[in-house]
């Protein structure tokens, strides 16, 4: 493929979408069928524009009528149609079709796929902009298995014809990228956006599945859509499945911790479970009805200017062996947070902070970006009845605990402070385990890399164990220098 030097960077000329479908279309082996809901279609669109269409496209169908959806993929127990479980059945049923109705023994070389979306453009009242499902169950070889990339995109544009046409321009780069770039993801991921602007479209949930992609963890996936600029936010749960953020905050009440957990020690899970009892208890909700999120910002993960994946994912592991959710977001304000779960749910709220994260929100630095300062951000923070729940900080010198009482702020904060203080906005996290307030995870960090004894005792249990076995934090190079 082409290079174009342009200055001292090479960028590679990226295919015209008519190009890459013409690139399917005369590739005698590639068929299936193209299944597309709620905007046209406009994907298939075009693979017939382009020519060659008759070797690529098995069937093209849009069931836009709900009635005739449900007599063909079933009705669903929500009464939804724009889900990932609808987009699942419509992948499913419409590759077994191509199985049962395509000769193997007529067509020994072709490899099947089955492409589908599900999506709501923007309402004519231009209240909601829309989103939706899309994804592709597809084959590498002849009667190989399938493989799934299935993901969520949320619409910015503000007429429906520009968005049905980015979603036709999206479809096709999903197509191509699966038959010709499976072998990258990463790479895969970035090519979605070909001959389309990011403010275009936002895609916030992605997963990959299949052998192809055995060793794909999505919540790596989840990293490159944030790094890349695609989402200011994902969310994995426990079992490492990138989720839908709508989905699991809407009507929630929410409690967030942000940190670095790098690693996450006994101080960060003792911060966990006291505010959670606390949040509980004081806003007499529905644990049920309550998400905790663990988050960590991109600034917490970058590493000399550049995000050290490799770390990354071994902070995200332990946190998931915790049976934690976790999000990571591009936010380095907590005003940013607050407004990003605000767009999910309208219930309560609650942020956990050590005592050196709540010095740096009355840090007015922070805000000179926005015309109303620190003031506009407050607004936007401490909306509603939102609550922060301060973890007190034990000096290791001396020993004296740091709480929401004797917090030092810069002196022009000063008044700022007692006024959201005495005003029930921050409250001190009661019941902390005192023996532990002392443990800070850069200081845990440090000791391991030095080889220090004791660092284990630090941890949750089981922390250390999956440390050692997988040799992260540096644990690696101790472990070499002890051998020799």
């Amino acid at each position: 493929m082409a290079i174009t030097i342009l200055g001292d960077k090479e960028f590679e000329k990226v295919p015209s979408i008519k190009n890459k479908v013409l690139r399917i279309n005369l590739n005698d082996n590639i068929y299936g069928t193209f299944a597309e809901i709620g905007a046209g279609q406009e994907t298939v669109r075009h693979f017939f524009r382009a020519g060659g269409a008759s070797g690529t496209i098995a069937k093209a169908m849009s069931a836009y009528d709900k009635d005739f959806s449900d007599a063909i993929y079933g009705v669903e127990d929500d009464g939804r149609y724009v889900t990932e479980k609808r987009l699942k059945k419509m992948l499913t049923h419409e590759m077994q079709l191509i199985e049962d109705r395509i000769s193997r023994y007529k067509e020994p070389n072709k490899i099947f796929f089955s492409y589908a979306n599900t999506v709501a453009t923007i309402d004519f009242a231009k209240k909601f902009k829309g989103h939706g499902w899309v994804g592709i169950k597809f084959q590498i070889t002849p009667e190989g298995e399938f493989n799934e990339i299935i993901l969520h995109v949320r619409f910015h544009e503000n007429d429906a014809r520009l968005q049905q046409l980015t979603l036709g321009t999206l479809g096709v780069n999903l197509i191509y990228g699966a038959f010709y770039k499976h072998d990258n993801p990463k790479q895969l991921l970035k090519y979605l956006y070909d001959h389309i602007d990011k403010d275009q479209i936002e895609i916030d949930t992605i997963n990959f599945s299949g052998p192809q992609f055995d060793g794909v963890d999505n919540r790596l996936m989840s990293l490159q859509l944030v790094k890349n600029g695609m989402t200011e936010a994902v969310m994995f749960d426990p079992n490492g499945n990138n989720i839908l953020p709508a989905a699991i905050l809407y009507k929630k009440n929410v409690l967030a911790l942000r940190g670095s957990f790098r690693p996450v020690t006994k101080v960060n899970m003792d911060m966990y479970e006291k505010s959670l009892a606390m949040f509980l208890e004081a806003n007499r909700v529905n644990e049920k009805k309550t998400e905790v999120i663990f988050e960590i910002t991109l600034s917490n993960l970058r590493a000399e200017g550049e995000i050290d994946e490799e770390d990354f994912m071994a902070r995200a592991r332990l946190l998931c062996s915790l049976g934690q959710t976790v999000m990571i977001s591009n936010f380095k304000e907590y005003y940013k947070v607050v407004e990003y779960f605000s767009n999910y749910t309208k219930e309560r709220m609650g942020l956990v902070m050590g005592v050196n994260n709540l010095i740096d929100v009355f840090d007015a630095g922070y805000y000179r970006h926005l015309s109303g300062g620190i003031l506009e951000a407050f607004g936007k923070l401490f909306f509603k009845d939102l609550k922060v729940y301060l973890y007190p900080m034990k000096d290791p010198k001396t020993g004296e605990l740091t709480t929401s009482e004797n917090l030092k702020v810069h002196p022009r904060m000063k008044e700022l402070y007692k006024f959201f203080k005495y005003n029930g906005k921050v409250v001190d996290i009661e019941n902390f385990d005192p023996s532990i307030s002392g443990i800070f995870s850069r200081e845990v960090l440090r000791m391991i890399h030095d080889g220090e004894e004791g660092w284990e005792d630090l941890l949750p249990e089981g922390i250390a164990e999956m440390i050692k076995s997988r040799e992260q934090f540096g644990y690696e190079g101790i472990a070499y220098d002890q051998q020799k």
